[in-house]
């Protein structure tokens, strides 16, 4: 029993009696005490009984393999780790006593004794003895630096609750010879010593960001030095915790319907089974249908703040809906007129208190409406030989920029005035970025490029090897989402100019048609196409995951709406708009509607 996995030998008859089994009993847990990492008295003990944990060694201090004390067998690294998690928990849950009981029948420490002497020094306040618990805990630690550091917060802790109890002299002392010699993180130390002139406690508490004396600012600095202790030595606090919250956030994470926002709630969420979204919670149903414009609809957007949705048409109106927060069904239409040509794009300006609405090629006006008046503010007519398809606000919404692909680029004022142009610049769409400096457009050379208005400079970000009909970009700047001609529906990496995904399914010709991000963290990809179907993926999955029929004809362009992850829209050549929405809740998911989604397999 020396710490060799031996098998115990076979009981002869003449040691088989009860006495003597309890005798042999005894003998092997007084052994079994002795082991490495076993708990002898009291959980500082160590191997020989004595309390300095350099007697145990460091392997056999804490997490050493231990040796079950009635199977003979030894304990893996998981299963060790798996018990001091449970402890942990236990103590932490307040069932101090059967946290103990499990540390004892397991024959694992919780912790470190250095470290558990640490802990209540740390909580109590006890500084000197926290300070020369380091000492002992130094051999353990990662970093020969650490200790410094280790040091400096618990003397800066020190030092402000001496502040708060106006121990001003004892204070001045800890700053002058404790925490300056230290020569760690003047700029800290000066910060620390301008403390000193604070004129009452609410000041000190206002300017340290500081919780004051306490159990609460004592578990936070208890918090960052633990993080320079292995975790042999003291667990992470609530490291079960943590575990299972990243174990429930990756399943959300994998999962191809989901679609709410990836704020994880123990509380709520089931650890007996696995995370698993019904596909019905996708937008997969038509929930609506909207006939008012009386020819082809070529566009469709909701507002920044979801509350409403605006269609362009070859009519040449627009409609603006108002979107009911109850029953989500869109409701009161104003319409807009007089738009020459059509419209086939528009605009919400950031606050949403206006819209710019765009023409056809061979179109050279655009329309800027106020839609609190719902009158019109500017109608700019720069050329007549201009040609204004594409517009996009900057994000502090005082200027915008439009162009088309007849070489003209403009970013303009709130009054149609041109403050900048590119000359010779064909574009077919553009976008403002979140920087209020860069704008993305894409030309007629199957590329798109970044234009700098201010130190009016260019430079490629992607380039295609077929027109580039369209792009939308993602909410955080980092991707773009192409329609190509011929070649459907591209994911583009921003930030490393590269192509991460090529989207199958859809019909893409050389119709324009526009595409989306979607849900409430922008996972799903959705597109309409010249087959007259809505195309839903996961952005992860090149695959269709919802395929959504109902209209007639071509669908020209999708929209999701960015306050109600479970509402999308579409606008098509038959002169209607849908909107789709989850499917109704039954006890049997039944496929056969035909206003369902067909889901790929």
């Amino acid at each position: 029993m020396n710490g060799r996995d031996e098998e115990p030998a076979e009981p002869d008859e003449a040691t088989s009696s009860p006495v003597c089994g309890l005798a042999q009993g005894k003998a092997a847990r007084s052994l079994l005490d002795a082991a490495p990492g076993r708990v002898k008295g009291s959980p500082e003990a160590g191997p020989s009984g004595s309390s300095h944990p350099q007697a145990n060694g460091v392997a056999g201090a804490v997490g050493s393999a231990v040796r079950d004390g009635t199977r003979g067998r030894q304990l893996s690294q998981v299963d060790e780790d798996i018990v001091r998690l449970v402890g942990q928990h236990l103590a932490g849950m307040g069932l101090s006593q059967t946290a103990e009981r499990l540390m004892q029948e397991s024959g694992c420490r919780l912790e470190h004794p250095a470290a558990t002497k640490f802990r209540a020094h740390v909580l109590d306040g006890e500084w000197d003895k926290a300070e020369a618990d380091l000492n002992e805990l130094k051999p353990l630690l990662r970093s020969s630096n650490a200790i410094v550091r280790m040091r400096f917060l618990l003397l800066e802790q020190k030092y402000l609750e001496f502040l708060e109890d106006g121990d001003l002299l004892e204070a001045l002392q800890v700053l002058r010879q404790d925490l300056t010699p230290l020569k760690y993180n003047p700029e800290r130390v000066h910060l620390l010593s301008g403390y000193l002139m604070c004129s009452n406690k609410e000041e000190l508490l206002d300017k340290a960001a500081w919780d004051g004396k306490g159990i609460a600012s004592r578990t936070k600095i208890l918090d960052k030095l633990q993080t320079y202790l292995p975790p042999s030595v003291m667990l992470p606090p609530q490291r079960l915790h943590t575990l299972l919250q990243q174990a429930v956030e990756m399943q959300q994470q994998r999962c191809r319907f989901h679609n709410s926002q990836m704020e994880v709630n123990l509380e709520k969420a089931s650890l007996l089974v696995d995370h698993v979204c019904s596909r019905k919670e996708l937008p997969c149903c038509t929930r609506q249908i909207l006939a008012e414009h009386c020819n082809e609809v070529w566009f469709c957007r909701f507002s920044n703040s979801g509350t409403r949705l605006a269609t362009g048409s070859k009519d040449s109106t627009v409609i603006i809906w108002h979107v009911d927060s109850e029953t989500h069904q869109l409701k009161q239409p104003r319409m807009l007129e007089g738009h020459t040509y059509g419209v086939s794009y528009l605009a919400w300006s950031p606050d949403d208190n206006y819209l710019i609405a765009c023409g056809p090629d061979d179109c050279s006006d655009l329309w800027l409406w106020d839609t609190q008046t719902w009158e019109l503010k500017v109608k700019m007519s720069h050329s007549h030989e201009d040609s204004l398809v594409c517009a996009s606000w900057s994000p502090d919404g005082r200027r915008f920029v439009t162009g088309g692909q007849r070489g003209q680029f403009y970013q303009c004022d709130m009054d149609g005035n041109v403050l900048d142009s590119w000359e010779g610049v064909r574009i077919q769409c553009a976008w403002y970025m979140k920087d209020g400096r860069t704008v993305l457009a894409s030309d007629t050379h199957q590329r798109i490029r970044s234009y700098n208005f201010e130190e009016l400079t260019d430079r490629n970000v992607i380039q295609e090897d077929h027109p580039i009909m369209s792009f939308a970009v993602s909410r955080d700047g980092k991707f773009a989402l192409l329609n190509v001609a011929t070649q459907g529906v591209h994911l583009w990496d921003l930030q490393q100019h590269m192509l991460v995904q090529r989207y199958q399914g859809l019909t893409q010709g050389c119709y324009t048609i526009h595409s989306c991000f979607g849900g409430s963290n922008e996972d799903f990809i959705a597109s309409g196409s010249e087959d007259s179907k809505v195309y839903v993926w996961h952005r992860k999955n090149e695959k269709p995951i919802a395929v959504l029929s109902g209209h007639a004809r071509t669908v020209n362009c999708v929209s999701w709406n960015p306050a109600v992850p479970s509402m999308l829209a579409s606008a098509s050549d038959d002169g209607t708009v849908r909107l789709w929405g989850p499917a109704p809740r039954t006890d049997e998911d039944d496929e056969s509607n035909d206003e369902m989604a067909t889901i790929a397999s």
